[in-house]
């Protein structure tokens, strides 16, 4: 992430993003440089325009789960567990029959 981190920096400044000042806000930053991550971003980033990248990005919906009532969750439906099981071993024991003739 701090690769990305450094990109959006870099853009942010005003700067190019480049493998250089990838590299140098890395650096400054005290992470330890990996060449070829570097190399990656920077390909990967190739044509693509930050700005709108980043509108995408905000514009996508993040799914909040709805907070809870202070110990007053909705009970959950229940179905009839007894014929569910009834079946399953009923279609399980037939299959066994079937492997030991």
């Amino acid at each position: 992430m701090e690769y990305i981190y450094a990109a959006l920096l870099l853009h942010k400044a005003g700067k190019k993003v480049d493998e250089n000042g990838v590299k140098a806000v890395l650096t400054a930053a005290g992470v330890a440089v990996n060449e070829s991550r570097v190399k990656a971003l920077i390909a990967a980033l190739e044509g693509v325009n930050i700005e709108d990248a980043i509108k995408a990005a905000a514009a996508a919906p993040v799914a909040v789960a709805a907070p809870a009532a202070a110990g007053h969750a909705a009970p959950a439906k229940e179905e009839p567990k007894e014929e569910h099981k009834k079946e399953d071993e009923e279609s399980g024991m037939a299959g066994l029959g079937a492997l030991f003739g």
